[in-house]
């Protein structure tokens, strides 16, 4: 028996079996290419000659596959052999997806925790590779120690969906931040302002936006939009005309910062004109709260 199983050998799959090798665990590997798998077996792993046989070997069997399709795929010929084991699955997808495979997984007798990995693959197995997990909570905690292997581990609750639903929260914020950014790169290279030149003015800037979150969390946890306002929606919308002028005079395309000016009159025309920018979160909801309200940690 070997400590863990790793189904997936792409580039963040090998990652994963390789820090799980590094921290002197017994590792067992399958991929649909088996060349894939010979510099890991060099350095101490085995090599499945299927999933069967990989998901035999260890009671703790971690997925890293393209998508959730794949992992289906992947496992049908095992299913029968997933009995008493836990499932990882730190394949990206959607909550839905998550807690449709936890219960494919719970029918085949297995344990299942869902993961979303907050890293690029040099990252693995260093504490600054975030990896988030949900699904059943004895699996994490008797795993915990080997999934630690392969960055910080953060346990997000009992429903499966959580862990890519947080990932994706994540990472949305990410590009987000990414669109304005390389618009404002764009802008002030029109004027040949070298980018490593206006970057520390952009990154003190950043650091000081970011110290406005905790209120906007508080505003859109309470519904409270519209008291201590300090730039109201009307004023916002009526100023970002400017941005999307400017922009096109530099010869820059307004396409990755037009979308936030169509939401802010959006949200005047809404009745939010006197609220705050946190407000705009309920211009992309599409459903009641309510239903979205979900038990998690």
């Amino acid at each position: 028996m070997s400590d863990v199983s790793v189904i997936g050998l792409g580039a963040m799959g090998s990652a994963l079996a390789a820090a799980l090798l590094k921290s002197g665990l017994s590792v067992t590997l399958w991929n649909r290419s088996p060349a894939k798998a010979e510099a890991l077996v060099a350095k101490g792993a085995v090599a499945a000659a299927s999933v069967k046989d990989a998901v035999e070997a260890s009671k703790l069997v971690v997925a890293c596959l393209l998508v959730y399709d794949t992992v289906y795929e992947a496992f049908e010929p095992a299913k029968d052999a997933l009995a008493g084991r836990t499932l990882v699955n730190l394949t990206n997808g959607t909550p839905a997806q998550a807690r449709e495979m936890a219960q494919w997984a719970a029918t085949r007798g297995a344990d299942y925790l869902d993961g979303g990995i907050m890293a690029v693959p040099p990252m693995i197995g260093q504490a600054e590779a975030l990896i988030l997990y949900s699904g059943a909570h004895a699996a994490f905690e008797a795993h915990g120690k080997t999934l630690g292997a392969l960055g910080a581990a953060k346990y997000l609750g009992d429903d499966a969906g959580l862990a890519p639903l947080h990932d994706i929260a994540l990472l949305t914020a990410m590009y987000g931040l990414f669109s304005g950014v390389t618009h404002a790169f764009a802008l002030t290279g029109s004027e040949t302002v070298p980018a490593e030149k206006f970057l520390p003015m952009l990154t003190n800037w950043l650091g000081a936006v970011m110290t406005w979150l905790p209120d906007m969390a508080r505003r859109i946890d309470s519904g409270d939009y519209r008291s201590d306002v300090v730039s109201n929606l009307e004023m916002q919308a009526a100023s970002f005309d400017n941005f999307i002028a400017a922009s096109e005079g530099q010869g820059v395309s307004s396409e990755l910062i037009a979308p936030m000016f169509q939401l802010l009159k959006k949200a005047v025309a809404a009745g939010y004109g006197d609220a705050d920018q946190a407000s705009l979160v309920e211009m992309i909801r599409t459903r009641p709260q309510v239903e979205r309200q979900r038990a998690g940690g």
